[in-house]
């Protein structure tokens, strides 16, 4: 094909991933000009950052400071509501762009094979935190009438889902919580929160500040278990060589010494606990957690001791992980929830050769491991081939900017954009003022797009 003199580009997915995309290409030394428009599904952009991230985080919520600084320089499109294998599809994508980049991401629950998983009463972690972030997508209501509860897992997130479910709710106002989020925690039965993890306490995946953050709540004892704690030399190591490990091994050597009792609520954590299976009581729900407790085996990892333990629960929330979602038309991983790539160039299904013009960033990419720092270095590595690959890109037969809007339009989509993205933002904040609050979130999907639509 001949040389292209203006690249236009479509990334689908307008969270991190998405943004920092766009913004590494814009600023990307190059042989030819950029039009870049962000397509979402949701009528607001920032993806898990505005919908994955705890309320009570706003030292990470922070980051929206950053990527509003870049699609406040107007150089970037934005088009919310979109629903990308309906509103528009590969082939629309085709006829308009030379390239794509998919920045969904992963917001699905990981599967737990255990006997009672699917029990009535047993949840994904994502989906409760989609709930208490006001996700347009999910049910407004949330069953919390549970007074003992089992979270399974031992990262960030299911640290985040405990402490929301032990935390007091009024302290959680100064925060962007939904009003309806609000009256439901603070009606909630529950009295303890157990959490479960497989591996010692040296080898958890939360961090330190995840951690600390359990331990400041009001009016929650935190209980750990000294069994927990006769450390193998490979934890003994890791202490010695890891300063966020350090840093943990000492949080929970001060737990270790508090005083429980005199709270109304309790957060256990249990490590060295695989999970068998959820059991159900005479009413076919939730009745009880059954563990098998594990030990160090000599070589970092553990193995099962054989006995079993049960804990008496009425819900379950599994926090193993998330898992991408497939696309329509675009080739995906369904054991690993990824779409297959090399180094963010997209394989054909079942194939190693590459897909023209089609490339994923993010979670989509790699999985849902890493920080918001590896979601940068991951879209340098996708931006760099995209650059690189002009000879397989699309030959789109109209290219111009009023095409697509044109398209929209005529399907009747009623898509937001930046300017909706402000005025919505900006009924948040005004929601939010009255009660000194950063912002309430408007959650209802019809709502958030008349508002953003003037």
């Amino acid at each position: 094909m001949d040389p292209v003199t203006k690249l236009r580009l479509a990334i689908v997915g307008a969270g991190p991933a998405g943004i920092y995309a766009a913004d590494i290409l814009l600023k990307n030394e190059r042989s030819f000009d950029v039009s870049i428009d962000l397509f979402d599904h949701l009528p607001a952009p920032y993806g898990l950052v505005r919908y994955g991230v705890a309320p009570d985080h706003p030292r990470i919520k922070g980051i929206i400071t950053a990527l509003r600084e870049v699609v406040d320089r107007g150089d970037i499109r934005i088009f919310g509501n979109v629903h990308f294998g309906t509103d528009i599809t590969l082939d629309d994508l085709k006829k308009h762009y030379h390239a794509v980049i998919f920045s969904t991401g992963a917001v699905r629950d990981a599967a737990l094979d255990i006997p009672g998983i699917d029990l009535p009463g047993s949840y994904g972690g994502a989906d409760f935190v989609s709930w208490y972030d006001g996700h347009p997508d999910y049910p407004r209501e949330w069953p919390l009438e549970a007074k003992s509860v089992a979270v399974l897992g031992n990262g960030n997130v299911a640290l985040d889902v405990a402490r929301m479910l032990a935390k007091p709710a009024d302290d959680l106002l100064p925060t962007e919580i939904p009003a309806n989020v609000y009256e439901a925690l603070k009606a909630s039965a529950v009295t303890d929160v157990h959490v479960f993890g497989r591996r010692g306490p040296m080898q958890v995946k939360f961090t330190p500040l995840e951690l600390r953050e359990l331990g400041e709540m009001r009016d929650v004892d935190m209980i750990v278990h000294d069994e927990d704690f006769e450390y193998d030399a490979a934890s003994k190591n890791a202490i010695e060589s890891n300063k966020q490990v350090m840093v943990i091994d000492k949080v929970l050597t001060q737990w270790r010494q508090r005083e429980v009792g005199s709270a109304s609520r309790r957060l256990h954590l249990h490590f060295y606990a695989k999970p068998v299976e959820v059991v159900a009581g005479p009413d076919g729900r939730v009745a009880s957690f059954t563990y098998e407790r594990t030990e160090p085996d000599g070589a970092g990892g553990i193995r099962g001791t054989g006995e079993i333990r049960s804990v008496d629960v009425q819900a379950v929330y599994r926090a193993v992980g998330y898992f991408g979602s497939p696309l329509d038309g675009v080739p995906f991983d369904d054991k690993r929830g990824v779409i297959p790539n090399h180094e963010g160039q997209v394989y054909r299904d079942g194939d190693t050769e590459l897909l023209p013009g089609v490339y994923a960033t993010g979670w989509i990419k790699r999985g849902p491991v890493g920080l918001i720092g590896h979601t940068k270095s991951d879209a340098m590595e996708t931006i760099s081939h995209l650059v690189k690959d002009q000879a397989n890109w699309w030959s789109p037969s109209d290219p111009s900017e009023a095409a697509v809007t044109a398209l929209l339009e005529s399907r009747g989509i009623e898509y937001t954009d930046l300017d909706g993205w402000h005025h919505l933002d900006q009924h948040e904040i005004a929601l939010g003022e009255p009660e000194g609050r950063a912002r309430i979130k408007v959650v209802p999907r019809d709502e958030m797009v008349k508002i953003a639509r003037g």
